[in-house]
């Protein structure tokens, strides 16, 4: 089972580590300084999240890695975050489509985590729940205020959220391996937080007077290591330094 819990963390870390990596991106660029203060504390949160995780990951394997070393020393075929992460930021409409969304996820998924038998999840999770309520409900509400605003951020937030509906199955997506650990209670039951998970979303949009989610073929394949180009250029830059200097101390 080691192997499937390690396979399971990299997937909770690597969504922070990459969303969080595209947050910082925003530095310096965002529409105010107190928005872009805003963004890169919550990437700065779900870096310190992905760093908890990955290094609870290596533990577990057992190999002498740490987060560290997961983080800058893995290919992107050996990523296991959702598709949905790793998109590029567009304008500030999409990266706040984006955000509400796995925000939304991710608070549903972390409360239920801080109750896993597992007693690191469990504490990793009830560390970062409170931080995660605060993204979801900063997201929610640059989602309403864009969506009832003017017309041009009206269509922003319509365009925003049309680039990621196709990545929405792929967040939730769990093989039997770790049905196995939902059972042993070590992992949160995906398919359950997927109704709750709708109503907030749908929700949010009626009262953003934004159209509700559409129908559309759904793109599934990066917690199993197939990702789009965007996530190699995003390593490309992230992994930069500690690649060329490998057994560099920071």
């Amino acid at each position: 089972m080691s192997d499937i819990l390690f396979r399971s963390l990299l997937e909770l870390g690597d969504d922070s580590l990459i969303l969080g990596q595209r947050l910082c991106e925003w530095c310096g660029k965002a529409p105010s300084v107190e928005v872009d203060l805003s963004l890169s504390n919550l990437g700065l949160d779900l870096i310190g999240q992905a760093t908890l995780f990955l290094n609870y990951a290596g533990e577990v394997e057992g190999k002498g890695r740490d987060g560290d070393r997961l983080a800058f020393h893995r290919g992107g075929e050996q990523f296991r975050n959702s598709l949905l992460v790793e998109q590029p930021n567009g304008d500030f409409g999409q990266t706040m489509a984006r955000q509400f969304l796995f925000s939304t996820y991710q608070l549903a998924l972390f409360e239920q985590l801080v109750k896993s038998t597992d007693p690191r999840i469990a504490e990793i999770a009830a560390k970062a729940v409170k931080e995660v309520r605060y993204h979801a409900d900063i997201a929610a509400d640059w989602v309403i205020r864009l969506g009832d605003g003017t017309e041009e951020s009206h269509e922003r937030m319509v365009e925003g959220f049309d680039w990621f509906w196709r990545f929405i199955d792929d967040m939730f997506a769990m093989d039997d391996d770790q049905r196995a650990l939902v059972d042993q209670g070590i992992l949160a039951d995906k398919a359950a937080l997927r109704p709750a998970f709708d109503a907030h979303v749908a929700a949010v949009l009626a009262e953003a007077t934004l159209p509700a989610a559409p129908t559309v073929w759904q793109v599934g394949s990066g917690r199993q290591g197939r990702h789009s180009e965007h996530l190699s250029h995003l390593l490309a830059e992230m992994q930069q330094l500690p690649r060329a200097h490998p057994e560099a101390t920071w």
